[in-house]
C-alpha cells in the first residue's frame, strides 16, 4: 500500500524532528512554519511546501500539528484560508500539541460536520526521541479514525496509546503536566527553604532521595539546585502555559485545584520576572530570592 500524504504545520525542535523521521521513512510531506530556514531544511530532504493551511490541507490525507497553544491551532483551523476550508472528506487531522480538551473537542465536531476526523495525540519524551520515531503518544479520538492513522503514529512513537474519545489525550496531559511540574516547584522550594534556613541542598537531597520522595523530577531539581546543570528540556513560560490550561479544564469540570493554582502562581511570578525561556527547574532561583 502507498503512504498517507501528510500535510506538517509547526516546525520547531519537536516538529521538525518528526518531520525528518517521516521523511526518512518514506512519507511524502507538505510542511509549514514562519520559520523559513527550518521549512528549507526540509524542503532540502524533499518536502514541498504550501502557501496557505488551506493549501496543505487540500493535499493531505493527513494534516499535522505541533503547534504552541490553542489559540494557534484555533487560528489555523478557522481562518478563511485555513485547514477547515481545505480538508478533505476522509482525511484526518492530528494534534500533537497541548490544548484545551474543550478547544480540541469543538474542532473535531465542526471537522466531522465536513467528513474528516481528528485524533488528540500529545507527546511524551523528547526531541531526541523525535527523530529516532521513539516518542510516547497519548492518542485520544474515535476508534475508526485513529486505525486510520495507527501505523504513522506507530512510525512516529515507540509507545503508542489510544485513550478514548477525542479529548482524553489532551486531558492525560494535562494531568500528567499538572503532576509533573507542581512537583518541580514543591522540590525546587524545598531546596530553597532548606538553603535559606542553613541546611546544606546536597546533604538535603541525600535524606530525601533515599525515601519515597525519590523521582526522576527530583534528580532534576537537585541537578539544578545542587549542581547548576539544567538539564529538564521543558521551559517555565510553557509550565506555566498548561498549568493555565489544567485550570482552564478543572473549571470547566465544575471543581476546583487549589494545589494548582499555587503553582500557577508561582510560575507566573517567575515568568513575569523575566525567567520564562528558563527550564523549569530553574525555578529555584526564584524561590531563593522570594521575599513575604
Amino acid at each position: 500500500m502507498s503512504k498517507p500524504t501528510i500535510g506538517f504545520i509547526g516546525l520547531g525542535l519537536m516538529g521538525g524532528n518528526m518531520v525528518e523521521n517521516l521523511q526518512k521513512r518514506g512519507y511524502q510531506l507538505t510542511v509549514m512554519d514562519l520559520n523559513k530556514d527550518a521549512v528549507a531544511t526540509c524542503v532540502a530532504r524533499g518536502a514541498n511546501t504550501a502557501s496557505s493551511a488551506k493549501e496543505l490541507a487540500e493535499n493531505s490525507d493527513i494534516v499535522m500539528l505541533c503547534l504552541t497553544t490553542s489559540n494557534v491551532v484555533e487560528s489555523l483551523v478557522y481562518a478563511d484560508d485555513g485547514i477547515l476550508a481545505g480538508i478533505q472528506q476522509g482525511a484526518v487531522l492530528v494534534d500533537f500539541g497541548t490544548s484545551i480538551p474543550a478547544s480540541t473537542r469543538k474542532i473535531g465536531a465542526d471537522l466531522a460536520a465536513k467528513g474528516a476526523g481528528m485524533i488528540d495525540a500529545p507527546l511524551g519524551r523528547t526531541p531526541a526521541h523525535a527523530k529516532d520515531g521513539l516518542l510516547n503518544i497519548m492518542a485520544a479520538g474515535d476508534l475508526d479514525t485513529f486505525n486510520k492513522v495507527k501505523s504513522v503514529l506507530e512510525d512516529q512513537g515507540e509507545n503508542v496509546f489510544h485513550l478514548g474519545a477525542l479529548g482524553a489525550g489532551h486531558t492525560t496531559k494535562l494531568v500528567n503536566n499538572f503532576m509533573g511540574m507542581t512537583t518541580v516547584c514543591a522540590m525546587s522550594q524545598a531546596f530553597a527553604v532548606a538553603d535559606r534556613a542553613g541546611v546544606d541542598r546536597q546533604q538535603l537531597f541525600d535524606i530525601m532521595s533515599t525515601g519515597p520522595s525519590n523521582s526522576p523530577f527530583m534528580h532534576f531539581c537537585k541537578n539544578y539546585a545542587v549542581d547548576g546543570v539544567s538539564d529538564l528540556g521543558f521551559s517555565i513560560a510553557n509550565a506555566n502555559k498548561d498549568l493555565g490550561y489544567f485550570l482552564q479544564m478543572v473549571e470547566d469540570l465544575g471543581t476546583t485545584s487549589k494545589i494548582a493554582e499555587g503553582s500557577s502562581a508561582n510560575l507566573q511570578a517567575a515568568f513575569d520576572s523575566g525567567m520564562g525561556n528558563g527550564n523549569v527547574p530553574e525555578i529555584f532561583d526564584y524561590f531563593l530570592k522570594l521575599e513575604k
